[in-house]
This record gives structure tokens, sequence and C-alpha cells, in this order.
């Protein structure tokens, strides 16, 4: 065969298993890492032997650098510097403090441990320095962890990648021209960093400036510029100090992020895109180059090295990194257990494995065995428990309190003052700036202008709240404007309200809008709009029972359905949830909703009270049943037609607007009535009242 058909099938093979191994990861919901190691190790030398990574020479180690250059520029781009600036004070903490334990630490360990010569010890403590942002922000995403830990754990993997790597480059150096003086090894590590920096941040705001004046530019060669800005500025950076092209390309990616430049969502996926690319790419390549042999010759002390280092090294990382924080116990407990190592620890450990072999310095196969022992470790363990972990401790994104709501209307301020009420935080988007104003007056946090501006849903607090919800009259605009917030800041709960008038056909043709967490409920809001308006509702709590829940649910989603009744809020274990649309209800819940109430407002007040013309009571037949386990006698008289507390209670009254009435079981007052009854009640104590009081 060939040798360049060799290196092309090579290359091809590696694609398609990359590909496949994201795909099967992203069906069976684990790290796509996971799989990408095993499919490397399953076609590498000691598996089928399909791929041979030496084939591709020094080949190899260029595609190492330009990936990794492009992995790192994606991380810079995705941080939240204002989320950061929240934890800026852990953040600085864990990239160095906790570099410096982690390699005192792991130093020590592999030495006593897995008895490696100091040198090779603390060279391997360098490499695992870095968590890795390609491990951790997808592990992140799928747990759905609290915004503020996952600020630092993804702040964490991507500052502290060129870090790590310029450390062990310095380390290397020493082991190689034997210089130890603290000196050297302080002003190598300064140097890289800094020349890293200053070409990165400088590059990245010309080329920032230059796309938001160049508009004559498409998306696609926007895109493209920025690919090859990166890879210039990392090549610049390399030319001037070796090693400081990653800083370069963490520092660029920072800086384009802090401009705000034009389309920066489009750019953050075309190159969320190549990241996912490279790395399926670098993964397969390293792993099929790893020798399981070498593995198993480093013996159960290496095993022991990377369980400190899990259990005993990182818990003393972020206990002392955090420990004037104001995160709790369990927020510590769960960042204590997450720091997977990724790819920059597999691509610096295979160059640094054929650099010591080609001097003639024994380790270079065994450290690069046991970097890729840490990896799989790390991986597996962590990847496959944090779900289980974060909800045991109770630390994921939707225990997320507080709202946005886009819409400063009727039916969007009702619902943000039942949250406000409970202390959470309520946070209203509108373009009209005489009903934010008003929305004001009352206590209520507001911004003016467009929610498919990024930057106000940035202001507004998004990416820490637990719930987005878009009612503004058009229902179009609702679903761009929740599809927008769900892609970019992935709320635990996101509604998106449609008119009732679509058609199911409709609905199904979105797609996209109904996936995940997106919940659309259909209702008429310029309607409701209006009744709420017009003072023509009426708010009651009702509550959900064990015994009669298969009635009332059916009972209250007729009523829903036919137009009469808005479930606002949910409340279960003293959390308030969204609701708006009909729900498999669930029983010792409390629904907090609105009734249409068509009387007129001169008849209300000339009758001098405002009483429902609509409750929802527990049905006649299963209140008796209850009492008396009999069924009712229809040839008796029922008492309850001689006194009107009595029907009051027992009996739903029928709706002006002639529809069927409701019966349904208890509800609990939310206001009390403003005539106090006179007739004493002749319910037995046995049967709590279950006619709620409402409010207009």
């Amino acid at each position: 065969m060939e040798a360049p058909f060799e290196i092309t099938l090579q290359i091809v093979i590696t694609v398609l298993a990359g590909i496949f191994a994201q795909v099967l990861a992203a069906y069976m919901k684990l790290p796509s890492i996971i799989l990408l190691l095993v499919f490397g190790i399953a076609l590498g030398s000691d598996g089928l032997g399909w791929l041979s990574p030496q084939s591709l020479g020094v080949g190899l180690e260029v595609i190492v650098s330009l990936c990794v250059a492009l992995i790192l520029f994606e991380g810079g781009l995705s941080l939240e510097l204002k989320e950061m600036g929240k934890v800026s004070g852990s953040l600085r903490n864990l990239i160095t403090i906790g570099t410096f334990i982690t390699l005192v630490g792991g130093g020590f360990a592999a030495h006593w441990l897995g008895e490696f010569p100091w040198s090779i010890a603390f060279l391997y403590a360098s490499l695992v320095v870095v968590t890795g942002p390609t491990v951790v922000t997808p592990l992140l995403k799928q747990v759905g962890v609290e915004r503020k830990i996952a600020t630092l754990l993804e702040g964490e993997g991507v500052l502290i990648d060129p870090v790590g790597a310029i450390l062990a480059v310095v380390v290397l150096d020493i082991i190689l021209n034997g210089d130890t003086a603290p000196a050297f090894v302080l002003s190598g590590l300064l140097a890289r960093l800094g020349i890293g920096a200053i070409i990165g941040g400088g590059g990245g705001l010309l080329m920032a400036l230059f796309l938001k004046k160049a508009d004559f530019l498409s998306e696609e060669l926007r895109n493209l510029v920025v690919l090859a800005g990166v890879w210039g500025l990392y090549g610049l950076a390399q030319s001037v100090r070796g090693e400081s092209g990653l800083m370069a390309a963490v520092a660029a990616g920072i800086v384009v992020r802090a401009i705000s430049i034009p389309e920066e969502r489009l750019l953050r996926r075309f190159k969320g895109q190549l990241t996912i690319f490279s790395v399926s790419v670098l993964f397969i390549l390293l792993a099929a180059d790893l020798s399981i042999a070498s593995v198993f010759e480093l013996g159960p002390g290496s095993v022991l090295t990377v369980l400190v280092l899990m259990l005993v090294v990182r818990p003393l990382n972020i206990l002392v990194c955090t420990w004037n924080s104001d995160l709790n116990w369990r927020q510590k407990a769960f960042m204590s257990w997450i720091s997977p190592r990724g790819i920059v620890s597999a691509s610096v450990a295979s160059l640094f494995a054929i650099l010591l072999t080609e001097r003639g310095i024994n380790g270079g196969d065994s450290i690069k065995a046991l970097v890729f022992l840490t990896i799989i470790m790390t991986v597996f363990a962590q990847g496959l428990t944090a779900r289980s972990l974060a909800q045991v401790l109770g630390v994921t994104s939707s225990s997320a309190t507080g709202v946005v709501i886009v819409g400063c209307n009727g039916l969007g301020l009702t619902i943000g003052r039942l949250f406000k009420d409970r202390g959470e935080s309520v946070v209203i988007i509108d373009t009209d700036e005489a009903a934010c104003e008003k929305a004001e007056a009352e206590g209520f946090q507001t911004y003016v202008g467009s929610a498919l501006n990024e930057q106000i849903l940035e202001e507004a607090g998004l990416s820490s709240i637990g719930t987005f919800l878009a009612v503004t009259n058009n229902g179009e605009v609702n679903s761009v404007i929740a599809e927008r917030a769900q892609e970019e800041f992935q709320p635990p709960r996101v509604f998106a309200v449609l008119p009732r008038a679509e058609s199911v056909d409709d609905a199904s043709a979105m797609g996209s809008l109904s996936r995940g967490d997106l919940r659309t409920p259909r209702l008429p809001v310029k309607q409701w709009n209006t009744f709420i308006a017009d003072d023509a509702v009426e708010r009651g709590v009702y509550e959900f029972t064990t015994d009669t829940i298969k009635a009332q649910r059916e009972q209250v989603n007729k009523l829903i359905r036919e137009g009469d009744m808005v479930p606002l809020v949910t409340e279960q274990d003293e959390k308030l949830e969204v609701a708006l649309a009909e729900a498999e209800w669930q029983a010792n819940s409390k629904l907090i909703y609105l009734l249409h109430d068509p009387t007129p407002q001169l008849i209300k007040r000339l009758s001098g009270a405002r009483k429902p013309s609509r409750q929802l009571t527990k049905p006649v037949v299963e209140a008796n049943a209850d009492q008396t386990n009999e069924k009712p006698d229809p040839s008796k008289p029922d008492p309850s037609k001689s006194d009107p507390s009595k029907s009051a209670q027992s009996k739903p009254l029928q709706p002006k607007s002639g529809k069927p009435k409701l019966d349904t079981n208890s509800a609990s007052s939310t206001t009390p009535s403003t005539t106090p009854s006179t007739t004493p009640s002749t319910t037995p104590s046995t049967t709590p009242s279950t006619t709620p009081s409402t409010t207009h």
C-alpha cells in the first residue's frame, strides 16, 4: 500500500471512529471521552491494529498542536466573564494555589506510591495539574449543576490548561538541562504566560475590532477569518517563545468574547463544532498510540497514585482554595470529586514521551501510561457518577429559583407577584417603557429593551435563574425568544406561551421548539390580559388530595380546556413552578389559578360584596360518601337547601356563562371574605371545608 494512501486511510478511519463515538455517547448519554478512549484503544496496535499513529510521523505533533490551540480558543470564547467575576477569588486560588497543591501532592504520590524517580514524578504531576475543559464542560451540561459551580469548574478547566502545559514544559526543561534554580523555573513560567497573554490579547482585540467594522463579510467568511487568526496568533507566539502559543489562544478567546462582536453566537457555534471534531480526532489517535502492556506494567502503586490524586489531593485543593468563599459544603464536596483530565494532559504527555525517548531518558513510556491511566480512572469514575452525586448533594440547576419574565402585561405581572411574594428574584423585560415604570413602582426589577438582545438577558441574570417565561401577546416572538434563551443560557425551566388559536399541525411543524426542557403552553394571552385589566378575574388556591386526585385532574383540566381557568403556578414542597397549561397534577400540591368572572363591575359594586361567581368545591356525593360510607338517598330532602352556608360549602355555584359546573376537591383561602358569615356551619368537623375563597 502506498504511503500517501495509507496516511489518508488512517485519517479517514480516525474521523469515522471519532464521530461515531460522539453519536453513540450522545445516544447513551455518556461522556464522549469514555467511548473515544475505548474506540481508540480498540483500533490501535493492541486491538484491531487498524490505526498506527506512528505512521503520521511529525504530522501527529502538528495535528495535536493546532487542534489543542483551537480547543483552548473555544474554551476562552465560552467563558462567562461576568459570572467569573462573581467567583474571581476562588477561581484565582484554583489557578495559583491549586496548581501548587496538585503539583506537590501529585509528585509525592507518584514518587512514594508509584516508585517513580523524583524528576519523572514531578513531571507527571505537572501534566495532571490541568482539568480538561473538553471533558468538564460537556459533563456539567449533562448533569445540569448550579451555575456557580459550573462557572468555577469551567473557568478552572480553561485557564489552568495553558498554565499546566507551560509548567510541564518548564519541568521538562529542568530534566533535560539540569537547571533547578527557582528563579529559572519562575522566570520561564511567567515569560511564557506573559508573552502568550500579550500576543493573544492584542491579536484578539485587533481581530474583534476588524470583525465589528467588516460588515461586508459573510457569516461563513467571518468564521474562517477567526480560525485563521487563532492559528496565526498561536504560530506567532510559538515563534517568539516556545509553548507560549497555548496561552495566546486562551487570551484571544477571552478578548473576543469581551468585545462582543456581531453574531458572536454563530461564531461560538462554529468553533464548538470544530472543537468536537478536534477532540474526536485527537483522542482516537492518542488512545490508539497507547500501549496497554505499559499500563499494566505500572503495577498497583500507580493505581494508588491516581486514587490519592482523586481522593486526597483534589479535596485538599478545593478546601484551601475556597476557604473564604460563600460556597456551602455540598458545593465544595461536588467540586472535590469533579476533576477529570482531558486532551491537554494526553497530548502533552504523548509529545513528552517522544522527547524523553529521543534524549535517551528512561520513563517516557511509563509517564505516558500513567497519564492515560489517570485520564481513564478520572473520566470513568467521575463521568459515570457525577449526575447521581449532584442529585444526592442537591446542587443541580433544577433547584435554582427566581424567574425572568418577558412581557410586562397583566398575566406576566400576576405570575411575577406570586414569585416576588415568596422572596424569589423576579426580573421583567419589555419594550414598553411606561409599563416597565409601573412595574418598577411595584418593586420589580425591569429592563427596557428586546429580549432577543443577549446582553439584556445576561444583565437580567438568566444564567443563574430557575425559570424563563416568554408571555408577550405575540406567540411567534415568544417561541424565538425562548429558543434563544434555552440555547444560550440553559435555564432549568423554559416556557414560551403560544396562542391557542394555532393548530396542532403548526405546533408539530415547529420541531425544535418542543424539545428538551422548552415547554409551549397554549393560551389566549391577549384575552386574559384584557380580563385582568377589566378586573374580570378571580384568583384562588386549590389543593389536590390523594383520595380524589383522578377526578380532580379531569375536572380542573376540563375547565382549562374550556378557557375559563388559567393555572398560574403550582406549589409543592414549598417550591413554586409556572403551570399555564393542563398537567398531570400531583397529590398534596396546590394550584394557584385565575378564573374568568364575567359579572359586570356595576353589579359587583351595587351588591356590596365581591363574591366569586364560580368556586371549586368537593362533590356532594363524595363528601357524603366519605362521612357515611353510603350513597345519598335521593328521596330524602337535602338539608343544605334550607341553609345557604351549607349550600356554599357543599355545592358549586352555576357559572354565569352557562358552562358546566366543576366538581373538584379542596382549595385553601387566599384572601379572607370582606363580609364575615353569620350563619354557623353545620358541616361535620371531620370533613374540612373545601370551598376556596377567591379574589379579584
